[in-house]
Formats: structure tokens, sequence, C-alpha cells
């Protein structure tokens, strides 16, 4: 059986006729098939004249008696034993990806391992600029759960437009994600607006009176507390095993007792599952003698709007004063059906 003609003496031919080797053009080029019409009309070819790209298609063979010469390839068998060479290592390429893939996959729980141990449990974030590309880092490394919870109303305009992208990535990742806000941001458009977008692309959120914290836990390998109450002083970075479990144990309890949001709904501003615990948290702040400033600053709400809720209250039972409210309130009843 004839072999194919792959030693060609270039140096018979000027190279510049023919570059098929280096462009891989789409069509054979002119030098080609004029060589291929010459073997096909005269039954061979001089080897000296016969093109890389002709043996390289496998569309001549040498002819070994006499020497020197190429005889020409039907296509369609010149085809078959192309491609299958092709294929075959094409295959083994494949089987070599999937190994290749396989092998690295064994060392990255290992090295998740070890750069999780080499990094400090607790680091304090004082400048925005490096809060923020802290968040970024973590919310982008994020692969399965993303869990945040949100205190003091509705947020700020730049910060959502910020997180939505940030959120909508995740989302779009694969990331589970779970939002707590106070239920004050009902009657926050900007914030309703965010809700409604990340909800769409498949998060879920809730609402509940009181927020104790601000948090980030991004599965449940890395977490951010603010350093104080003034988020303004930075933020603390926990990788600590311990203590983020421990933030998100808090964050699925508390996410327990909190009300589903659905910004779709055109009722879901007047839920009355949403008022009544925002009154109850009002009447039980009132019996604990807190000052409306405290409480407002607790439930993000605005002072005037807590003084309303405990005007109306007042006028209801008949107080006279904020200490006879808060005796009438605890004897009152109205705070038995919370079962707290």
């Amino acid at each position: 059986m004839n072999v194919i003609c792959t030693l060609v003496k270039r140096d018979h031919f000027d190279p510049r006729t023919c570059d098929c080797h280096e462009t891989r053009p789409t069509r054979p080029c002119p030098r080609a098939l004029a060589v291929y019409r010459t073997a096909l009309r005269e039954g061979r070819v001089p080897a000296h004249e016969v093109p890389r790209c002709l043996t390289e298609l496998g569309l001549v063979v040498a002819d070994a008696d006499p020497p020197g010469w190429c005889l020409p390839v039907a296509p369609d068998a010149a085809r078959f034993a192309v491609l299958s060479a092709m294929e075959d290592r094409l295959a083994e390429q494949r089987r070599a990806l999937r190994s290749a893939s396989a092998r690295l996959t064994a060392f990255e729980s290992l090295y998740a391992r070890e750069q999780r141990s080499a990094l400090p449990a607790l680091v304090r974030l004082t400048e925005k600029a490096v809060i923020s590309a802290a968040l970024e880092a973590a919310v982008g490394d994020c692969r399965h759960e993303l869990l945040t919870a949100q205190p003091g109303g509705g947020r700020a305009e730049a910060t959502l437009r910020e997180a939505l992208g940030r959120d909508l990535r995740a989302l779009r990742r694969g990331v589970r994600q779970r939002t707590l806000y106070q239920h004050t941001v009902h009657a926050h458009r900007p914030t309703m607006a965010y809700i409604e977008r990340v909800t769409e692309a498949g998060a879920e959120v809730r609402t509940l009176a009181e927020v104790v914290e601000r948090l980030i836990v991004c599965d449940r390998s890395v977490a951010f507390v603010p350093l104080s109450q003034d988020s303004a002083d930075g933020a603390l970075q926990i990788r600590d095993p311990a203590l983020v479990r421990f933030l998100a144990r808090v964050f699925e309890q508390t996410w327990e007792r909190s009300t589903p949001v659905h910004p779709a709904d055109p009722a879901e501003r007047r839920n009355p599952a949403v008022t009544s615990d925002l009154q109850q948290t009002i009447l039980r702040a009132v019996v604990a003698g807190e000052t409306d400033d405290s409480i407002a600053r607790r439930l993000g709400m605005s002072r005037r709007s807590v003084a309303e809720h405990i005007r109306k209250v007042s006028v209801r039972l008949g107080s006279g004063s904020r200490a006879q409210l808060g005796y009438l309130v605890a004897t009152s009843g109205l705070l038995e059906s919370d079962g707290r």
C-alpha cells in the first residue's frame, strides 16, 4: 500500500505560490488545483511540484516505482483517511482535557482549604473603597449562597445601583440569594424597585420590624458586619468558620419569623401582617420606656411616623401621658396575641 507523500522538496518551487498551511483557507489555492488537475490527466506528477496542502489533504500518495513521483487520490478516499485521523486526534485531546479537568478539580478543595487557613480570621476594613472591593470580590467568588441583612429602612439610590449589578451577576451564576429588610422599605420606592428587579431574577426577600445588624454572608465561608453601630466606621471581614456559622444560624432564625415580599402584588404595601408586626414592635418599645427617637432609629422609620403610630394608640386607649400609655398598653391585652 502506498504511503502519503509527506516529504516534499519545497526548494524546487516558489513557496510563495502556496501558503495554505499558514493561512488555512476554505478554498484550495490555484497551485494545488493546477497540480492536482495535472495528476488526474497524466496519472502522476513529480513529487517536487506537489504543494504541501495536497499532501496534508491526502490527495496525493508517493509512487514507489519509480520514486520521485506522486499519484492522485480520490477526494472521498482522502476525506475518510484525513478526517478519521483528525477525529482520532480530537478524541484523544478531549480525553486529555477531561483528565486534566478532573485532576485540577481534585486540587481545588485542597487549595481553598489552605487559602482559607492562610487568611486572617478577622480583618478590619475602614476605607470605603477597600470595603467595596472586598465585598465585590467576596460576592464575585460566591457560587452557592448569599445571605444579606439590611437594617435602617430604604437604602441610598447610589448604593442600590452598585448592589443591583453585583447581585444580578450572582443570581445569573445560580447563587441562591436571600435578603432581610425592615418593614419600612415598603414605603421606599427605590428600594422596592431594586427588590422587584432581584426577585424577578430569582432572589428571595423578606421583611420584619427590626433587623438587628447589617450582615453579609457569602457561601458560609466569609461574612461582613459593621465595626460599630455607625456603619461609616468600617466593616469587619470574618473568615473564622465558627463565627461565620453562628452568623448564618442567626440569619436563618430571623428569616423564619419574617414576612415574604412580593413586589408585583398591588396589595403588598397594605400587608396586614407587616402592619401588625410593626405596630407590635412600637408598642413593646413604648412599654419598655424607649423614646420616639430611639424607636425610629431602631426600626428605620422617621420620628414623625413613630409619633403618629403612638398618637393613634394613645387616642384609642385614652392615655394622658407617656407613662400612662405604657401602663395601658401593657395591661390592655394589645400585646398578648404577639406570643412573645
